[in-house]
């Protein structure tokens, strides 16, 4: 009999689930998309029960479009997008949407509260910047604005921790994603009584925290009737989607970081202890007594806005020629010149999160003239993405934080374009994993290493993550970067007062 374990990753756009074997091997995996709402200015949610009738889905295609058994799978690991505030009942019954990781309802909120608290204790306690799109100012826009679901929340839980109640009918609350609170000590991972009377709120609204590889309970009968999952199946706590992925692509050592380009990009460098910087984000890593130094950036799905709004041309090229139509679109990129001729992206579609923390901030244009293709501004947007990366790194390194090769995952981490792009706006060598599984896989090694069926999470994740390619920078274009790299950070200090005007 086969042992398998299933990783499922709760991301923005869709739930992904893929089964690996103890090599690390695809066995299956498929993804099922989930809709996200904008009710108003500010507001971006969506619907904890769409998540999990995605996993339902998947999880029911897994079983009809396979050989797997329900007995092969031994464990089951959820990762979860961060910033989630999901209000349930005793039964776990949803009492509201979530506002999500974008959501900026509560900046009213914030501004009243600087007064009221100690914002030098809450940062040495949390170790991360006071932003109404964590969890703690989501927890205080319930409560002043929705006072009944705030009186008739039995816990407040995040988007993995949601879904293993869903399995499992427990209630938990996993290391990583701990961070998302500010009254959470970051140094010893447990939460600060003294930082939660601060904004008022009480501590019984949270689960209690376990390890991220700890099972925290089994699937329960009524999940297996209508999953086809083994009743009695161990789940695992999961983890922040970001720290998960930075596992599956084999960031496991100090100095090695993931670079993730999604619909939230960014990068995660590993620490063996909390470093703090009030411009970026300070989560634990999936793996025990490490940490994750982060910069995220709104800026991940601009070229997939820029290919719906724009990319009729390229949508029926692919069609025609069977190719995926982003492949076609780094064809065209591929022949303009580094710095695209001037046009600088600013990245800022919905604000942006690190490090300049601008919920206001815009995208734009910058150097738009007459002699300017489509090609030009498809190459400006990979370029922009990877300034915005760059900062982030700076502003790491600037806190004394080594950081070594990045190891790259999500949708453009298969454009070899895209790649070369970033490796030449940062200096850094490039490396991208075989497996397009990176989340799913770094939740799947927890599973496994929590019932003790992997016996070393680095090790382990070592021998699984393959490499597929290697980019190395080009001095010559770095220098020519370096240009223009200057310029994308002027614009937008020169603009932010208008953009917050």
């Amino acid at each position: 009999m086969r042992e398998l374990l299933l990783g499922i990753d709760i991301g923005t756009s869709a739930c992904k689930l893929s089964v690996f074997d103890r090599e690390g091997n695809v066995i299956f995996d498929t993804s099922k998309p989930y809709n996200i709402y904008f009710p108003q200015e500010g507001f971006v949610e969506q619907d904890p029960m769409e998540w999990w009738d995605a996993v339902v889905n998947a999880i029911n295609e897994m079983f009809a479009k396979s050989n797997i058994r329900p007995d092969e799978i031994k464990s089951i690991g959820i990762a979860g997008q961060s910033w989630s505030c999901i209000p349930v009942d005793k039964n776990g019954n949803v009492l509201s949407n979530t506002p999500i990781w974008m959501d900026t309802r509560s900046s009213y909120i914030l501004e009243k509260i600087r007064e009221k608290i100690d914002e030098k204790y809450i940062f040495d306690v949390s170790k991360n910047p006071l932003n109404p799109t964590y969890s703690t100012l989501k927890i205080l826009w319930f409560k002043e604005n929705k006072p009944d679901v705030y009186k008739n929340t039995y816990k407040f839980l995040q988007s993995n921790s949601f879904n293993v109640f869903k399995l499992t009918n427990s209630f938990s609350q996993d290391l990583s994603q701990g961070y998302g609170y500010h009254f959470f000590n970051i140094e010893k991972g447990h939460f600060d009584e003294k930082a939660a009377d601060m904004f008022g709120i009480d501590l019984e609204l949270l689960p209690q925290i376990y390890p991220c590889y700890q099972v925290v309970g089994y699937v329960s009968k009524e999940a297996a009737k209508i999953t086809g999952l083994k009743e009695g199946t161990p789940v695992v706590a999961g983890g922040l989607d970001a720290a998960c992925c930075t596992l599956g692509a084999g960031v496991t050592e100090v100095g090695q970081t993931q670079e993730q380009g999604g619909q939230a990009g960014g990068m995660s460098i590993c620490l063996d202890r909390p470093v703090s910087n009030p411009k970026l984000i300070l989560s634990y890593h999936v793996v025990p007594g490490r940490w994750l130094l982060q910069g995220g950036t709104v800026g991940g799905g601009s070229l997939r806005w820029f290919y719906e709004q724009f990319g009729y041309e390229e949508a029926e090229t692919a069609r025609r020629e069977n190719k995926s139509p982003f492949a076609i679109m780094d064809e065209k990129a591929e022949k303009i010149p580094c710095g695209s001729e001037g046009l600088v992206f600013l990245p800022y579609m919905a604000g942006e999160r690190s490090p300049i923390w601008d919920k206001n901030a815009k995208g734009i244009f910058y150097g738009i003239s007459y002699q300017k293709t489509k090609a030009h501004f498809i190459r400006s947007i990979m370029e922009g993405c990877a300034y915005a990366l760059r900062h982030n790194l700076e502003v790491a390194e600037d806190s004394g934080v080594k950081v070594d090769r990045l190891y790259s995952v999500g949708g453009a981490a298969n454009s070899k374009l895209w790649c070369q792009i970033k490796s030449d706006v940062t200096g850094k060598i490039i490396e991208v994993p075989i497996s397009d599984n990176a989340t799913t896989l770094g939740a799947a090694i927890l599973a496994g290493y929590g019932i003790g069926m992997l016996e070393d999470i680095s090790k382990t994740t070592h021998q699984m993550v393959k490499t597929k390619a290697i980019y190395y920078p080009n001095f010559d274009n770095y220098k020519l970067y370096t240009k223009y790299y200057k310029q994308y950070l002027e614009i937008y200090e020169r603009l932010k007062e208008i953009m917050n005007s």
